[in-house]
């Protein structure tokens, strides 16, 4: 049995690719990791990573495309989007039995797919807390009316861009069936914040997938991963979860850009030097006022 790290990129997020895979190589030097490129701008990230990581091209780039077209077709050309989302559905026909799919915006903090022991039970799993947030960007409330799912089933929702599950679990025709009775019920799903495939991939485990499971629920719980959560509390190269006195698997900034000033920078910033001198970066000089300026600002403090 096989089992290894599936992630999709392209030229425009090698930044992020690199600090992923710093944090991945950082905690486990030999699970194999598999590129699957994001759209035809992928030659310069493939060859980075394949130098610095051993990161393998998912090697049927035909199948790739084929299936990424077939499956937005079934919605129509221009109703997502981000189509291109949809090219990591390659995950079900890679070459891995067992399988983490990963999104480049994530730093690890562990051994990360030592968490797929958990299939020896399980067919599908997520790590997160997507579904204490409501069925925001994934349903809207129009499938729980028509008895498509039910309350404790939505309990289930998770994000996107970390998961796990077994080869073939889907065939290709059960994924363009399942695209196609979503396409027939668009006002099941909430793409209004321009999300593209974390709706159609729940509505896929969630209907066909009963033995799922969500770390999160392991006993004593499990910490958080958001970046967006501002209480994390740094310990070294990792953070803490207050809330579970936990250290975090691992830190995802989904929907925050990654840019010096947005949460937890200096973890991201860390791994993505993590062999390397980080650049010195130039401090922006505070623009001098003016003498009217600060004529006008004297007469304000004086009233």
């Amino acid at each position: 049995m096989t089992r290894g790290i599936y992630i999709t990129a392209n030229d425009k997020v090698m930044e992020q690719a690199i600090a992923l895979l710093n944090s991945i190589r950082a905690c486990d030097t030999e699970t194999p990791v598999v590129l699957i490129p994001y759209d035809d701008r992928y030659f310069a990230v493939a060859e980075r990573l394949a130098k610095a990581y051993g990161v393998q091209l998912y090697e049927d780039l035909e199948f790739i495309e084929r299936l990424s077209q077939q499956l937005q077709q079934i919605f129509g050309e221009k109703f997502f989007a981000r189509p291109n989302q949809f090219r990591k559905q390659a995950c079900w026909f890679g070459p891995f039995d067992e399988f983490l799919y990963l999104d480049t915006d994530i730093v690890v903090f562990e051994k990360i797919i030592d968490n797929l022991n958990y299939l020896e039970s399980y067919d599908f799993l997520c790590c997160d807390y997507q579904h204490r947030g409501g069925i925001k960007n994934v349903f809207t409330s129009k499938i729980l009316e028509d008895n498509v799912l039910k309350e404790e089933e939505l309990q289930d929702l998770f994000n996107g861009g970390l998961w796990a599950s077994k080869k073939n679990l889907f065939s290709e025709t059960d994924l363009y069936e399942i695209f196609r009775e979503c396409a027939a019920h668009p006002e099941y799903f909430d793409f209004s914040q321009k999300t593209s495939d974390q709706p159609i991939i729940n509505y896929a485990v969630l209907t066909r997938v009963k033995r799922r499971f969500n770390i999160v629920r392991r006993p004593g719980r499990a910490p958080g991963s958001w970046a967006g959560t501002a209480s994390f509390q740094r310990e070294g190269d990792r953070l803490i979860d207050p809330n579970s006195g936990q250290p975090l698997q691992y830190l995802h900034w989904a929907g925050i850009r990654i840019e010096p000033g947005c949460p937890y920078w200096e973890i991201w910033e860390r791994y993505r030097y993590w062999n390397e001198p980080k650049p010195v970066r130039p401090q922006t000089r505070k623009k001098q006022k003016s003498f009217v300026e600060r004529a006008i600002a004297k007469i304000k403090r004086t009233f």
